[in-house]
């Protein structure tokens, strides 16, 4: 979603390139570029004239150092200053010494409330808490429904009372439900409307006074922008909020909520939501988005993400594996669910530092060519995924893998060519062997321009085996003369 402000921040430390030093003058100019991307961003501008005067402050006040230059002093000074305005540092839920936390989720229709309700109650049974989920929002048809289903979904307990009583009753039961039978604690699921109206408001107060939350989050669509502000400062006043969940933070918003909400009500953003599935949710950590709005990506939330999913005894068995070069097509399948797991191609890879500038079709060209290799993949029998040798002795198997995952013998053999080599120098790199062969190659399910295929693999094109051995598939090392050959990217 930042990928817009980040070009225009990096257009804005361009102007000071080649600079000797951060000046009054030659400030102002990048000054003006960094209003414009944060305006452009739809941030409040209630945040942009205390934000720029820092900058500025800070700029203007900062020594020399040897060796940065003034655009990279810019961009370090930019990046304290968005991590100040979005909180500083994580905060954690609030939870009382004894007895259930109450947390109230308040917001506007169509938010994602209830959503946000499923993702934190899984996000507190990981954390080994027994929360409650207590189904209030009775306007909205089959509101009631979508809890319970997203509640057995992810094994948490819902509580509900029907349409036809009042909120606060349902709230208040809910809590004492909590209460008798051991919850550690209780998500508060409200309605919501259009707009901020008298009545939201007066139902949300009567609900507070009948639950007395330790938390009241403000579930907040980042796709508004600066509306953000108004609606974070009703809500403060009427209500009193104490965070926020940003939810949609992977679609196409510009960031203006992101840099907005705290700033206006002085609560801090806890959590955001990156996806639809009721696993994509993550702690608001104001340095790594900071870091993210700038184009640095954010390792650590990947590295969460990877020891999320991944299990140590499952790393040991695989790295094992890759030493000893037993790494199989059901190996691979496995990986790639997991890499789905953790979300799309997309967002992991602008995750790494220096790859946010990856183009986002070359991006989608890599999902789709790992599409195709899952089916060719998922048509083998399961003594063909653990010997890939078999494929490679019998033509005939690989035409029935071809028909039976749409695909020409042809692409088969070339993915097959792709694995062979990928097994090799996986097993190469294990040892120490590093990164033979330069930075070009072709590994499956990536594509070739740009991202290359994996470090040290030939791409498919200039493909060569070194004999006719076990589990050598034979690849055409040039082209017939009139002929394109095509790579592993053609798929």
């Amino acid at each position: 979603m930042f990928e817009e402000l980040s070009q225009r921040f990096e257009a804005a430390a361009k102007s000071l390139r080649g600079q000797d030093k951060i000046s009054e003058t030659n400030i102002e100019t990048a000054l003006k570029d960094v209003r414009r991307a944060l305006l452009a961003a739809d941030v409040s501008l209630s945040v942009v004239k205390p934000f720029l005067a820092t900058v500025r402050e800070q700029a203007l006040g900062a020594e020399v150092v040897r060796g940065v230059s003034s655009d990279q002093q810019f961009i370090k000074l930019v990046h304290q200053a968005l991590v100040e305005v979005m909180g500083g540092a994580n905060v954690p839920l609030d939870q009382p010494p004894s007895g259930p936390g109450i947390i109230l989720l308040a917001g506007l229709q169509g938010a994602g409330k209830t959503t946000a309700a499923a993702k934190l109650g899984l996000h507190l049974k990981e954390k080994r808490l027994r929360p409650l989920l207590v189904a209030a929002d009775v306007y909205r048809p089959a509101a009631i429904d979508q809890l319970h289903t997203l509640g057995s979904q992810i094994g948490v307990d819902v509580f509900s009372l029907g349409p036809e009583e009042r909120p606060e009753t349902i709230a208040s039961a809910g809590v004492r439900k909590a209460r008798d039978e051991g919850f550690d604690m209780v998500l508060v699921d409200t309605a919501g409307r259009l707009q901020i109206d008298e009545e939201m408001m007066a139902e949300m107060v009567r609900i507070r006074a009948a639950t007395n939350p330790h938390e009241v989050l403000l579930v907040v669509d980042a796709m508004i922008g600066q509306e953000a502000a108004v609606l974070t400062r009703a809500f403060h006043e009427k209500v009193g909020i104490t965070g926020a969940v940003l939810t949609k933070l992977d679609g196409d918003s510009r960031g203006g909520a992101a840099l907005s909400i705290r700033q206006v009500s002085g609560a801090p953003i806890k959590f955001v939501g990156t996806g639809e599935k009721v696993e994509a949710l993550q702690p608001f950590h104001p340095e790594r988005m900071a870091s993210r709005i700038l184009g640095m990506g954010d390792v650590l939330t990947l590295v969460e993400k990877a020891e999320k999913e991944v299990k140590v005894a499952d790393m040991e068995k695989m790295q094992k594996k890759l030493m000893e070069a037993r790494f199989d097509f059901a190996d691979f399948l496995q990986q790639m669910r997991l890499i789905k797991r953790m979300g799309s191609l997309g967002s992991l890879m602008k995750m790494i530092p220096g790859m946010a500038k990856i183009d986002d079709g070359l991006l989608r060209q890599g999902e789709a060519q790992i599409k195709r290799v899952e089916a060719m993949i998922s048509s083998m029998t399961e003594a063909e995924r653990k010997e890939p040798d078999l494929l490679a002795a019998n033509p005939g198997r690989r035409r029935r893998i071809a028909t039976g995952s749409g695909h020409t013998a042809a692409q088969v053999d070339r993915m097959l060519a792709d694995f062979q080599r990928m097994r090799s120098l996986m097993q190469k790199m294990s040892r120490g062997g590093g990164f033979p062969g330069g930075p070009s190659g072709g590994f499956p399910g990536l594509p070739q321009s740009g991202l290359g295929g994996g470090p040290g693999l030939p791409p498919p094109s200039r493909a060569r085996t070194s004999g006719r051995g076990k589990g050598d598939v034979a690849v055409r090392s040039r082209p017939k003369a009139g002929r394109k050959r095509k790579g592993f990217a053609d798929l």
